[in-house]
């Protein structure tokens, strides 16, 4: 499968999808793990300006409102400046990022004009750009590098949720 993904150029330069889904389980709380899980489903999906459904396909913003609706229940507003403005969400530096947390660039010549969603391992998933398709990509490479804008955190994505089921 992650060859496949490859060979297609949605995952280039990155670990196997299995391993970077361990990644997240391991390192992140579980809604943040849910959500980045959630996200890895849409892999593949072809890019749509103002598109917000699996069917209709994508755009950055669409794909992150997507997401964190109905993974963890959380709206988001529809555009990147307005998730970046957002007074729900606590701006972080680069180097606490976690899996779940919001990534924001500079692609279109003004700020907050791209997101993405941090998976961990330096790395993001995102819906790109016109004629390309929701696809995971590595932060250090000198494109993002120079773009990164800030990163946005929802506190109910990286809280842990305690083991609400009991034995009765």
């Amino acid at each position: 499968m992650s060859r496949f993904l490859a060979d297609k150029g949605l995952l280039p330069n990155t670990k196997p999808v299995v391993e970077l889904a361990q990644q997240v389980r391991d390192k992140a709380s579980d809604m943040a793990s849910e959500l980045v899980l959630s996200a890895m489903n849409f892999l593949g999906v072809p890019y749509r300006r103002g598109g917000t459904s699996e069917k209709s396909g994508f755009d950055c913003s669409g794909f992150t409102r997507h997401v964190f609706e109905n993974s963890v229940g959380l709206i988001l507003p529809r555009r990147a400046s307005e998730q970046a403005n957002s007074p729900d969400l606590i701006p972080i530096q680069k180097s606490e990022l976690k899996p779940g947390d919001l990534v924001f660039f500079n692609t279109l010549r003004h700020t907050f004009s791209h997101v993405g969603i941090y998976i961990g391992d330096d790395k993001f998933i995102h819906s790109p750009r016109a004629g390309g398709q929701v696809r995971v990509e590595d932060m250090r490479q000198a494109y993002w590098q120079q773009r990164f804008d800030g990163a946005r955190r929802a506190p109910v994505v990286t809280s842990r949720q305690p083991n609400t089921k009991q034995n009765n």
